[in-house]
């Protein structure tokens, strides 16, 4: 059956919706994480028809959100699907290290200054810290929030060879259990 595709904004709402689910309440939807955080795609389809307004969701439209976004934040395999990373629940998934760019990029509000300088960037109430691959991305981020946000420049590699880790959680997104303000500018 042809699904037709969607308009940006339902598009948008319905990642939105996704990131909720998958990452910070899949329990108000009536679904559990297993170890690696999936969920069955047809439990979550179901899950999502009560919510979803303007369709019912479909396989197609889930890939078109996967397909379409401008960062990789989802995946499905083997009739299951994810977010890739930015969980607050708990849920760990598994990564391998990979040495990361020279310079990543984060972007924080100006109240987080003091604690960053002082004890680093650390996930707070998330797995990972996350990092971005330039400038305006973490701007972005940051804009999130605090209207005036502090980007910081992360001397990402100084920071691999000196023993933290870091991960690739998408295209645009690097991922580190913490890093040391020893690499941290800005």
């Amino acid at each position: 059956m042809y699904t037709r595709g969607m308009i940006p904004e339902e598009r948008e709402r319905l990642s939105r919706t996704l990131t909720y689910i998958l990452r910070h309440q899949p329990g108000e939807f009536g679904l559990e994480l297993d170890e690696e955080g999936f969920v069955p795609v047809d439990a979550l389809l179901a899950a999502l028809a009560d919510r979803v307004r303007w369709a019912r969701p479909t396989v197609e439209h889930l890939d078109e959100v996967i397909r379409l976004s401008d960062k990789k934040r989802f995946e499905i395999r083997e009739g299951r699907m994810r977010a890739l990373y930015g969980h607050s629940v708990p849920v760990r998934i598994r990564y391998e290290p990979q040495e990361p760019p020279e310079i990543l990029w984060h972007g924080t509000s100006r109240r987080a200054i003091s604690a960053i300088r002082h004890g680093g960037l650390n996930p707070m109430g998330r797995q990972f810290v996350h990092l971005s691959l330039d400038e305006a991305a973490a701007r972005t981020v940051g804009l999130r929030h605090d209207p005036r946000p502090v980007i910081l420049r992360v001397r990402a590699g100084d920071a691999w060879r000196a023993g933290t880790r870091f991960f690739r959680g998408g295209d645009l997104v690097w991922l580190a259990e913490s890093v040391p303000s020893d690499f941290i500018e800005g």
